[in-house]
């Protein structure tokens, strides 16, 4: 049996769509069943509720051997860590009392940056967390996803810009969420691995934001410019949108360890990147997002 959290997040239901056809047994954790796909609420088991209720992780970890985890976000979150830890504590109970063998966590690269690094912290908590139980875990360790310039969509249709704390002129690792699904399904129907391994899963590329900034112009066929702002402007604005302080401060914090190189060392030694180029998720992903 391999359990999925968060199946209708960005990743989990990408995971979950490649394994549905796996012939393996599914069970996913969802508060709201009705967001799953109807094909996918035939073919898994489903345990209604959040995979922070430990009554929850009780119910879906017993006879399960394999775990996608995945903390979802919570902009309105008062702290970070709190968040963070306030999911993983109680799982990492439960799979200890449910003999879960392998865990495949979704998490950041950086854990040896050293630094405050804002939500990327929590992160690092979390998978010392799941190391101490002694279960067979793979972290997932991503840059910035692609998928986060989606929340530009607008700005890019109306003004051709998007804006970033990141700096501009620096390169800044990415990866696509479909080349991070790939990776984790990849590894809860594999079970052959054992002990605790980080997986960097990095795309190809090493561009600035604005050389992003010039690939989506050539992919969407009108002028986009990347527009820099400073790091307490962002934390400002995000709270106009309605993140907590801690979470906007959260983010703030996160693109200032960015800025500072947290990515840096462990996209220098990766031998293998993720198949998906910037570009090629442009033409997929971003242009029909965008209209035309």
């Amino acid at each position: 049996m391999i359990v999925i959290t968060a199946p209708t997040g960005r990743i989990g239901h990408q995971v979950l769509g490649t394994l549905i056809d796996s012939g393996r047994p599914l069970r996913v954790i969802a508060r709201d069943p009705a967001r799953l796909e109807p094909r996918t609420r035939e073919r898994v088991e489903i345990v209604q509720g959040s995979h922070s209720d430990p009554e929850v992780l009780a119910e879906a970890f017993a006879g399960a051997d394999s775990l996608l985890w995945l903390v979802p976000p919570d902009p309105r979150a008062e702290s970070v860590q709190d968040h963070y830890l306030g999911f993983t504590r109680p799982a990492c109970e439960a799979l200890t009392a449910c003999g879960v063998r392998r865990v495949v966590g979704i998490t950041s690269l950086g854990r040896a940056y050293g630094g405050p690094a804002g939500l990327l912290t929590p992160a690092f908590a979390m998978d010392a967390l799941i190391e101490e139980t002694g279960v067979d875990y793979r972290a997932l360790a991503m840059p910035f996803f692609m998928e986060n310039l989606l929340h530009h969509v607008e700005a890019l249709t109306s003004t051709g810009t998007f804006s970033t704390a990141n700096t501009v002129d620096r390169p800044l690792a990415t990866v696509a969420t479909r080349d991070i699904a790939e990776v984790a399904a990849r590894l809860l129907l594999d079970d052959s691995w054992s002990g605790r391994e980080t997986v960097p899963v990095i795309g190809p590329d090493d561009l600035t934001p604005e050389e992003m900034a010039q690939v989506m112009s050539e992919v969407l066929e009108r002028p986009v410019r990347a527009r820099q702002v400073a790091l307490e402007d962002y934390a400002a604005t995000m709270a106009r949108y309605g993140a907590s302080g801690a979470w906007a401060r959260g983010l703030a914090d996160m693109a200032a360890a960015q800025n500072d190189g947290i990515y840096d060392a462990e996209r220098k030694a990766l031998a293998a990147p993720a198949p998906t180029g910037f570009r090629q998720w442009c033409r997929d992903v971003l242009k029909p997002a965008v209209p035309g």
